[in-house]
């Protein structure tokens, strides 16, 4: 008896202390859960749950419950179908959790099981009962036909390719891939790898904070070892999910700090790129609005308007994609998207394709499970921006003082009920969650994330190509004789209705889509140039292609050589092959038809100087005859033949060609006689030369009294 009462003392005492126990472990986990440090407040909701003795049936149900709603939020799919099961099963379950239900059988691609927890969840809803569900149901019956599709949209496919590159990958998360540089030769992306910086290890995902980490292409085109980014941009807490701006010198990116004591919400901070260094990010103020998050930031191609995810109120529910201008002044008025694009649910990650198209990923719309990735085509947002503007011209001001009428008071994509969402279909989305895209050039390939296939739920890289036909010009502007002009700007003009202002990047290209069909103009132009202008027919091909445009712009100040000029042997007659290169003179003066010349010819230092100036001038009259018979005007002309008093100065391009040559050398006799005999001769070639330098860019603009 003694000994049974022992055992009984014991027992009770085991119990007594069990309990307590999981007392503390449930508020620990309600203090980690309200802070949103997910992962840790599951592990005390797990430690309490393993604690609670099976015959204590709805305390088991209550922490499996409050199990199930942390391993959603972190991605654990598994074990949040189990947990919300045991829940379901010990009869705890609350008003929600047979649609979450539902939403992690999709993930899971059991969609015979999400069907029915969807079902489940509409007919035990009364709405009119409890109206604040009414949103709830909208998404359980976008679930409901979801799970029953979604079988047969896998079995259709579509013609993306999709593969995980391992490259990019590690043991932990990679998410947000970002293309930069002006060949696409730099990736950036958010890793919580063990190579990130700080060393403790996130209560709301069990990782290291993330931080923004870059692969770069060397000369043969082959990717390096990803690297951390080494500068102050990373810190101890989370950055991720990088944008760029169109010039690539600013960083749009997203910034979570946590407080032991304080929820923190996610903020978009900026960085500046300054001799290839990031500096230290600070906070885009959008809102002064500090309870909600502000995170995913993209900039639209032209650079206009910022893009980003928020749930701040005033949107559709859940998370929802916003806008603001960019203007010089900061940031202004935001604006909700509005529906079709955002839904009851989750809207996130928007991205740009070059061609304006607009990509984002979304749980509230008809896909395949988890996040799926949909988009907008850019014609259509032109429409709407068209509309917003003339909206904003007839109300200039908002109901409530703020300027911006529309911008204000509407929502944005509300203005037409027929704004289309396309869905690209498996296998670029999966029943996981797929987001962050980003595209190389104008094609319709590049990266994006995934954490299809993964236990953990953490996202990986993956590549994806569409083999659809995009047609696209390629133009490189220049100074003639000269380098790359990275301030230049063309513009395009299409018999469509195209009406486009293109600035180019560093190396002075630009890169456009172009429609089968259509007659394009294109004209190069830059301060202190004149304007050049080519002209593009395209006609439908079966495959892509990509046509290439040279935009050699003439400077204003500085002579202009005009090559491929010949003359009979010590005659002043043009030979036929100088037409091409007059052809494009006469070109050059039609499209610049207020500029004024002077059109010199030179001749070498050999021969007496009256001899050789007779003859240049002969050459200069000769040429401008040329020009007279093409239709130009006469008093836009004046012939100068100079022989050999102007000898030629050297520009730094020709260096390249003339490495015996340095910028600025004078090729005069005395200089070309210190030279072997073939570089003497080369530098004579040099001076006889054809040449215009502009006189004036009135003519015409003003009459002739």
């Amino acid at each position: 008896m003694r000994k049974y009462l022992s055992l009984l003392l014991t027992g009770l005492v085991a119990a007594l202390l069990c309990g307590c126990g999981a007392d503390q472990a449930v508020k620990k986990g309600d203090k980690f859960y309200a802070l949103g440090e997910y992962f840790d407040a599951a592990n005390q909701y797990k430690k309490a749950y393993s604690q609670t003795p099976p015959k204590e049936r709805a305390l088991r149900g209550k922490r499996a419950l409050k199990m199930a709603e942390c391993y959603r939020r972190i991605n654990y799919t598994q074990k949040a179908i189990a947990a919300y099961n045991n829940a379901i099963r010990y009869k705890q379950y609350d008003s929600l959790t047979h649609l979450y239900l539902g939403q992690q059988l999709m993930k899971n691609g059991s969609y015979k099981e999400a069907a029915k927890a969807f079902q489940t969840f509409i007919d035990s809803t009364d709405i009119v009962a409890i109206p604040h569900l009414s949103p709830f149901i909208t998404l359980a019956k976008t679930g409901l036909h979801s799970a029953q599709q979604a079988p047969q949209w896998r079995k259709d496919g579509s013609d993306y390719t999709v593969k995980r590159e391992n490259f990019f990958n590690s043991r932990r998360a990679e998410y947000s891939p970002m293309l930069a540089g002006e060949e696409f030769n730099q990736l950036y992306f958010t890793s919580t790898r063990n190579q990130a910086k700080g060393d403790e290890l996130s209560g709301i995902t069990g990782t290291k904070n993330a931080d923004i980490f870059m692969s770069q292409k060397d000369d043969k085109g082959k990717w390096q070892r990803p690297e951390v980014i080494d500068s102050e941009l990373n810190t101890d807490f989370d950055e991720g999910a990088c944008s760029f701006s169109p010039d690539g010198r600013t960083m749009y990116l997203t910034q979570c700090k946590t407080d032991p004591s304080y929820p923190r919400y996610a903020i978009i901070v900026t960085s500046n790129r300054s001799d290839a260094a990031w500096s230290k990010a600070q906070e885009l103020q959008i809102s002064r609005d500090t309870l909600s998050a502000f995170a995913h930031p993209a900039v639209s191609p032209d650079g206009q308007w910022l893009y980003f995810t928020s749930n701040m109120p005033g949107g559709m529910g859940g998370y929802d994609i916003w806008r603001a201008p960019l203007t010089t002044s900061g940031i202004g008025a935001v604006e909700n998207l509005g529906a079709p694009i955002n839904t009851p649910g989750d809207e996130m990650f928007p991205t740009f394709r070059p061609n304006g198209d607009l990509y984002f990923s979304s749980n509230g719309h008809e896909g395949l499970g988890g996040l799926d990735i949909y988009y907008v085509v850019n014609e259509e947002l032109r429409i709407k921006n068209e509309e917003l503007r003339m909206k904003n011209e007839e109300f200039p001001t908002g109901q409530d003082g703020r300027e911006g009428g529309a911008a204000a008071n509407s929502s944005f994509f509300t203005l037409h009920s027929s704004f289309k969402i396309s869905h690209p279909g498996y296998p670029l989305n999966s029943q996981g969650d797929d987001f962050g895209m980003t595209f190389e050039g104008l094609l319709n390939k590049g990266y994006f994330s995934s954490n299809r296939g993964d236990g953990k739920g953490w996202d990986h890289i993956y590549s994806f190509f569409n083999p659809e036909i995009v047609q696209t010009v390629k133009g490189w502007v220049y100074e003639q004789d000269g380098y790359e002009l990275p301030a230049a700007q063309v513009y395009m003009v299409g018999n469509d209705g195209t009406n486009l202002k293109l600035s180019v990047k560093g190396d002075g290209s630009f890169t456009q889509e172009i429609k089968p069909g259509v007659d394009y103009v294109f004209l190069g132009t830059c301060k202190g140039f004149l304007n050049h202008q080519e002209q593009l027919r395209v006609e439908p091909v079966k495959k892509s292609e990509e046509y290439v445009l040279q935009f050699p712009l003439a400077s204003i100040t500085a002579p202009v050589l005009i090559d491929n000029i010949f003359y009979d042997f010590d005659k002043a007659t043009l030979r036929p092959e100088s037409t091409e290169a007059l052809d494009k003179l006469v070109e050059l003066l039609n499209e610049n038809p207020n500029v004024t010349i002077e059109l010199s010819a030179h001749t070498d230092y050999r021969g007496s100087a009256e001899y050789n100036k007779r003859l240049s001038q002969r050459r200069a009259e000769s040429v401008v005859n040329y020009l007279l018979e093409h239709g130009i005007e006469k008093d836009r002309l004046s012939p100068v033949g100079y022989g050999k008093e102007k000898p030629k100065t050297i520009r730094r391009k020709l260096t390249e060609k003339y490495p015996f040559l340095k910028e600025n050398d004078v090729l005069t006799e005395e200089y070309i006689r210190t030279l072997d005999d073939d570089q003497q001769e080369q530098c004579n070639q040099l001076n006889r030369r054809t040449e215009f330098i502009v006189l004036r860019t009135t003519y015409g603009l003003f009459p002739k009294k």
